[in-house]
């Protein structure tokens, strides 16, 4: 029975890009349908490129229901994907393809103003009434049962974290780990081992065989957070592993697989930085198969109303109220440069003031912009100079640690190296603080 008239549908295929990442053709592109699209060195194809070692037509790509169908064309220098030479294949979204000298990708077309705006106003732990949000929870809707790699663009205090558990938490690796790099908490030198591992006797320090982020996210999605802190210098090693799905550790020469979707984030311009060349362009092109950038808070003010609603329900305030009224136009006029990190943190520190287990929002004591570093860097000096001095330090210690904790994930090694502090002081530090139990080991 003809599919069509018996009212059965395929899925409609992914709408994508070919784009040139490498070549002398480099930068052009050409929309991908349901019709083959021609590739090739001579001028009637779709994609023409100048380059001697393409035939005049080489291969054809179109869309198909799961994926990009590639067919070569009998070319004569061939088709290769992931270092293979085919002739027939059902690629992905973020397929890298080379013909001759020339690489492309499939970039599937994530453009917000593509897309019609989701009906729903959360995504995981996002919460968005605004158009510029629920166009974003659309694409992130389209993209997180696949594995595309995405990259995230916001600034700092966003939520790409929350984007990147939330693309997770929707996707089928769900019950498979979440592992979160941050590149910018790792000093330079720890950062390929730290992503990669290495093995014992790799350098001075090294007396076990370590995994590194890669490994230990097997199976799940690894979070590279702040992406314009990693060097130059270990770019290409990134790209090798996104290409190749296998990581190599440091002083291994054996390539280990691992099977891992990548979410990466920063908080700057990352294409500036490609222009700027600090960062390599072809890395750029690898991870950002699917680009998304989350809108401060600033340009999309009505979100702050749902967003203090979700707050204060995580503090066990069910009820807090209207979420109006002076109060809302007290955090509406506010500029947000910490965005919703800026505001979680003012809503808490109104609650913790408040001295009331359950207090309505529009009795909260809101401490907004500079008043709260004021407020948190006061000194007692009703206390003579050496107590007011050791509360100081004490509150800065314990701030601090739970801070350096937090960014290393717990893993008192990492942060020992990142805070720059010896490994049985910086427990100490912490036992002190009551960040770790007294008698707990690593």
């Amino acid at each position: 029975m003809d599919r069509e008239a018996s009212g059965a549908h395929s899925p409609e295929p992914i709408r994508c890009s070919l784009f040139v990442i490498d070549g002398p053709s480099c930068g052009r592109s050409v929309r991908v349908g349901r019709h083959p699209v021609t590739v090739g060195s001579a001028p009637d194809s779709d994609l023409t490129l100048d380059d001697p070692t393409v035939s005049r037509h080489h291969v054809t790509i179109q869309a198909v229901p799961g994926g990009f169908q590639v067919v070569d064309q009998g070319s004569t220098n061939g088709t290769f994907y992931e270092g293979s030479r085919i002739t027939q294949a059902v690629v992905g979204p973020g397929a890298v393809l080379r013909v001759g000298r020339t690489s492309f990708v499939l970039r599937p077309d994530d453009s917000p103003e593509a897309i019609a705006p989701s009906a729903r106003q959360a995504f995981g732990d996002l919460d968005g009434v605004s158009l510029a949000m629920r166009r974003l929870f659309a694409v992130l809707e389209q993209v997180a049962p696949t594995d595309s790699t995405v990259l995230i663009e916001g600034e700092t205090g966003t939520g790409k974290e929350l984007v990147a558990w939330a693309l997770h938490q929707a996707s089928p690796r769900r019950s498979g780990p979440f592992v979160v790099f941050d590149c910018g908490a790792v000093p330079r030198d720890l950062i390929e081992s730290e992503l990669f591992g290495h093995v014992r006797g790799a350098f001075t320090g090294a007396t076990s065989d370590r995994p590194g982020a890669f490994v230990r996210a097997n199976g799940g999605t690894v979070f590279i957070d702040e992406l314009t802190a990693m060097p130059l210098e270990l770019q290409p090693k990134l790209l090798r592993a996104l290409e190749s799905r296998a990581v190599k550790p440091v002083g291994s020469d054996l390539p280990r697989p691992v099977d891992v979707r990548v979410v990466a984030a920063c908080n700057a311009d990352l294409e500036a930085e490609v222009r700027a060349e600090r960062f390599r362009a072809d890395l750029f092109y690898r991870l950002s198969v699917v680009h998304v950038r989350i809108p401060p808070l600033r340009r999309r003010r009505e979100d702050i109303a749902p967003i203090v609603r979700r707050i204060l329900s995580r503090l066990g305030i069910t009820d807090p109220g209207p979420i109006e009224g002076p109060n809302l136009d007290r955090l509406t006029a506010h500029s947000w440069p910490g965005n919703v990190r800026e505001l979680r943190n003012v809503i808490e520190r109104a609650v913790a003031l408040s001295g009331s287990r359950a207090p309505r929002f529009c009795d909260l004591r809101l401490q907004i912009g500079p008043a709260v570093q004021q407020e948190e860097l006061r000194v007692r000096t009703e206390s003579t100079f050496a107590e007011a001095k050791e509360e100081l330090t004490a509150s800065f210690e314990k701030r601090y640690l739970a801070d350096l904790m937090q960014r290393c994930r717990g893993n008192i090694s990492l942060a020992s190296r990142v805070g720059g502090l010896d490994r049985k002081h910086l427990r100490r530090l912490l036992r002190r603080h009551g960040l770790i139990p007294g008698g707990e080991e690593e």
